[in-house]
């Protein structure tokens, strides 16, 4: 039997005041989680998803594989990949809102191209907003390796709403 490994994850719970946070643009929120005032949402931490840059309707992540993201065959799992598709889509669409709306992924597609491996290293994803209506966005996003290869692709359709009163 083979030895059992460990691999700790540590995050800020997500209990701080959604009041508070959503009389921010989306915008404002995502560069203060960037900035590192506002703490990252929990799931980031899962696979050490971080917020490089973010500007209107154009986000930048990176994320770390490594060998407990692995599936049976010894690659990384695709959810791995979904994962961060979803997040930079998603946070693409949340740039552009304004305060007191908010979003959810409605359908998400991701095409995998090249396989993931922990020697594959620090990966990035780019999302970007195609089209912003007021209840629904749709954005696009690339997975790259250092070397600038295209691993995967996806497409996004979130909802928006509204959170409640900014005020």
């Amino acid at each position: 039997m083979s030895e059992q490994r460990t691999r700790p994850v540590r995050y800020h719970p997500a209990g701080r005041d959604k009041i508070e946070i959503f009389r921010l643009t989306g915008l404002e929120q995502l560069g203060a989680m960037r900035d590192g005032t506002i703490p990252a949402p929990p799931m980031g931490a899962h696979i050490g998803l971080g917020l490089v840059s973010v500007d209107d309707g154009d986000v930048v992540m990176t994320a770390e594989p490594d060998e407990s993201h692995y599936n049976p065959v010894g690659s990384v799992h695709g959810g791995f990949f979904a994962t961060i598709l979803d997040s930079v889509c998603g946070s693409a669409v949340h740039s552009t809102l304004p305060a007191g709306t908010g979003y959810t992924s409605l359908e998400i597609k991701v095409s995998f191209l090249r396989p993931i491996t922990e020697e594959t290293g620090t990966v990035t994803a780019h999302g970007w907003v195609t089209r912003r209506g007021r209840s629904a966005a749709f954005a696009e996003a690339d997975l790259r390796d250092a070397t600038g290869r295209v691993l995967a692709t996806a497409s996004s359709t979130c909802a928006i709403f509204p959170t409640g009163s900014p005020e």
